[in-house]
């Protein structure tokens, strides 16, 4: 007689207040889980690239200031502008370089600050590279 024979025929017990579970209920019962959640996103952001912000020389940054001192001398003509400027990241260090072309709407001085017909805002500081289109 084996070590087991007395149980191995015995009915399996089943519980008289509960249906029984189909398979795909207890297969989910052993479905994965994200035992760290967000883990992927924190990965993902880490993963993501940033560009560091270019310091300009005082040469440069006085080139920028003229010709920010020439349109506003200019606004009334609606001067039309080409340019590049960073764009913080807000998550991280570092950030992004844009380029916009368009028409000044206005140089305000007093908040350092450039705006575009298109709403954009581009504070002085950030500017890389601004030349005036014709």
């Amino acid at each position: 007689m084996g070590k087991y024979d007395d149980i191995i025929n015995m009915k399996y017990p089943t519980a008289k207040t509960r249906k029984a579970m189909t398979l795909l209920e207890r297969a989910a019962q052993f479905s994965p889980f994200a035992a760290l959640s967000g883990y992927e996103e924190a990965i993902d952001e880490t993963a993501r690239l940033t560009d560091a912000k270019i310091l300009l020389s005082e040469d440069e940054q006085n080139h920028i200031g003229e010709t920010l001192k020439m349109l506003d001398e200019q606004i009334s003509d609606h001067p039309i502008i080409r340019l590049a400027y960073f764009v913080p990241d807000p998550l991280k260090e570092g950030g992004r370089y844009m380029h916009a072309e368009g028409e000044v709407r206005k140089v305000k001085a007093f908040e350092k600050k450039l705006i575009l017909k298109s709403g954009e805002e581009i504070a002085f500081e950030d500017i890389l590279f601004i030349e005036a289109v014709g």
